[in-house]
């Protein structure tokens, strides 16, 4: 493992992805594979009071669609294993006691009644609430004497009481912290399981994680985790903490406020490939103009030190658009594929084409659940007001849309071969015959094969889509609803 890029992504399993924690997988992973290095999934799921149903999978599936594609874990096992942390409990122990022996930590026998009483004088005099310190200096004898008799205990971090702490952050440079400022966390509970601080701070040594990266929220721990690194005699990783993803200037995204987590912007019909793209986008600044980039130009291009110090806005106009430049780039088979469900999903009838409806959708379409409610008319015509047939820009009205109407109609009835070139030539060809702008008939043919004024495409498509029988019946109703 010497000198190689290991990074770790470390969930824990308490419902949905959310676009932060995706955003921390991404950048793990893209540190790691600039590098040709590894990148570890480890689950972390100590606080088994919080942990949800069926979490670890979405945890799998999300990555996995993603392409994070992860070198060791739970699944796969690896060299440092087993990769779910309530699976590696019985060691951390061992660890806080060769803490204890070094006088980097000491036993507390503290009851929680003592503690709540601690905080409320604290509180109440204005102070920071921390642990007093109470055991901190009990004498060799006094601890094994009340460990003999059974009492039940925690294990704390002895911090420095003077001097300061300083670590290095790769996006917001050196940090130094007063030591008397630190409190004496506890590492391990009474029920002798570990926090979560000294878990993940033994367990990245143990991995050989050398770069950690997460969220801007552990800055402040992170002076506890280096004077654990040091009371241990063990490498420093290097530190990546990233700025948060926000709603707004104020808000957090978070699933309560209605948020939307990876899954819910797929449902929407986001494509993966463009919300991973896009969040990569959330915070980190690429040297050039493009912002368009698949997971391999990603690895190439990603760098930590481009990461903005600034919390970043989750901003669902600037997604609309990176998915719909996704959208546009794909070949027309590739999209006819993507959007064929969506288009069943507003589509009944079996009988039209869908290849061509598809072509019409593909230069319009930004994200993919807005394209079933633009075809609530193909199963059945929708009641209409002949005022739709009034259009300026058009100059149409009721009166020349009849009209139109009435010449178009024998038109497509003489036509064999009711595809798209051939009534396209003849819609054409009557038009020039009639010497009027393309409105003038494409306008009136639209809104009676459609009873809408905005449709995926114009008359020409619109008919061909329904085909020549439900084009001619929808026509003749136009033209009876005109003269009614």
């Amino acid at each position: 493992m010497e000198g190689k890029v290991r990074t770790r992504f470390a969930p824990s399993p308490t419902g949905y992805m959310h676009v932060g924690n995706l955003r921390t997988a991404l950048y793990a992973y893209l540190v790691a594979k600039k590098d040709g290095g590894t990148f570890i999934l480890r689950i972390e799921d100590t606080d088994q009071q919080r942990k949800v149903e069926g979490a670890e999978d979405i945890i799998y599936n999300t990555l996995r669609q993603c392409g994070l594609r992860w070198d060791e874990g739970p699944d796969i096992g690896g060299p440092v294993g087993p990769y779910v942390q309530s699976e590696r409990m019985g060691m951390f122990i061992d660890y806080a006691k060769q803490l204890v022996e070094s006088g980097h930590a000491y036993y507390c026998f503290c009851d929680k009644d003592r503690l709540e009483q601690m905080k409320t004088i604290q509180k109440a005099s204005g102070q920071p609430t921390r642990y007093d310190g109470h055991c901190r200096n009990l004498s060799k004898e006094e601890v094994e004497a009340r460990l003999a008799a059974g009492e039940p205990y925690v294990i704390r971090q002895k911090m420095p009481l003077e001097g300061t702490t300083t670590f290095h952050d790769e996006i917001f440079g050196d940090i130094t912290v007063e030591n008397s400022t630190l409190d004496d966390q506890v590492l391990i509970k009474r029920d002798g399981m570990p926090t979560y601080n000294f878990a993940n701070v033994v367990d990245d040594h143990l991995m050989g994680i050398t770069h950690v990266i997460r969220g801007n929220e552990y800055l402040s721990s992170t002076p506890k985790y280096n004077l654990l690194y040091q009371a241990f005699g063990w490498e420093i990783p290097v530190y990546i903490h990233c700025p948060p993803v926000m709603k707004n200037a104020t808000e957090k995204l978070s699933k309560r406020n209605g948020d939307a987590s990876f899954e819910d912007l797929v449902a929407k019909g986001y494509l993966k490939d463009a919300v991973l793209n896009y969040i990569a986008l959330l915070g980190w600044n690429p040297k050039g103009e493009e912002e368009i980039f698949t997971l391999d130009e990603l690895v190439r291009e990603f760098s930590p030190e481009d990461i903005s110090k600034s919390p970043a806005i989750f901003d669902s106009q600037k997604l609309r658009y990176i998915n719909a430049e996704y959208l546009r780039r794909m070949d027309e088979e590739t999209f006819y594929e993507t959007v064929l469900p969506w288009m069943k999903k507003g589509v009944a009838r079996e009988d039209i084409d869908f290849h061509l409806l598809a072509q019409v959708l593909h230069a319009r379409t930004e994200v993919l659940e807005e394209v079933p409610p633009q075809l609530d008319f193909i199963d059945a015509l929708p009641d209409y007001s002949n005022d739709l047939y009034t259009h300026k820009k058009m100059k149409t009205n009721a009166e020349t849309s009849l009209d139109a109407l009435q010449k178009v109609l024998p038109v497509l009835e003489g036509i064999e071969d009711f595809t798209l070139a051939p009534v396209h030539d003849a819609l054409f060809a009557l038009i020039a015959e009639l010497g009027v702008k393309n409105g003038a008939v494409l306008w009136p043919l639209r809104v009676a094969l459609t009873g809408k004024s905005f449709t995926p495409g114009g008359g020409v498509e619109m008919a061909v889509i329904l085909g020549k029988e439900e084009s001619l019946a929808r026509i003749r109703k136009g033209i009876a609803q005109l003269q009614g």
